[in-house]
């Protein structure tokens, strides 16, 4: 086993409690399916909200699918002029037997526009 690293993000149409826990449980869940993951395999969770998002915390909705003793960590991201509104991410560090090159990061929503060179995941359309 080693130790890696793989990215999520996604971004949310309004800010509501309701769409914060669906779109990064959802974002979670996608991880977790792509790279063959299980709770057990996480080692810690960063999270990341933009400013414009105050409704929750993104690490709930993690709680909310088991992560309840992993370590989880929310915090703002940068406000750099011209950034996309309204996108939470993750960094999680996971146990895997995956190589580097074999982890699937998950870019979802508006958010699969900022990193189209890492993700293997296809977007998902909003409504």
């Amino acid at each position: 086993m080693s130790v890696r690293a793989v990215r999520g993000a996604t971004q949310l149409t309004s800010d509501t409690r309701e769409e914060m826990l669906e779109r990064v449980t959802e974002m979670v869940t996608a991880v977790m399916t792509a790279n063959r993951l299980e709770v057990d395999d996480f080692i810690s969770v960063i999270f990341t909200a933009t400013s414009d998002l105050v409704s929750e915390f993104p690490a709930y909705a993690a709680r909310r699918l088991g992560f309840g003793e992993i370590p989880l960590i929310c915090a703002r991201e940068l406000e750099i002029d011209g950034s996309m509104p309204r996108v939470v991410r993750m960094m999680a560090h996971i146990d895997t037997d995956l190589a580097r090159a074999e982890i699937t990061h998950v870019y979802l929503h508006g958010a699969a526009a900022l990193r189209s060179d890492l993700t293997k995941v296809r977007s998902v359309p909003d409504e």
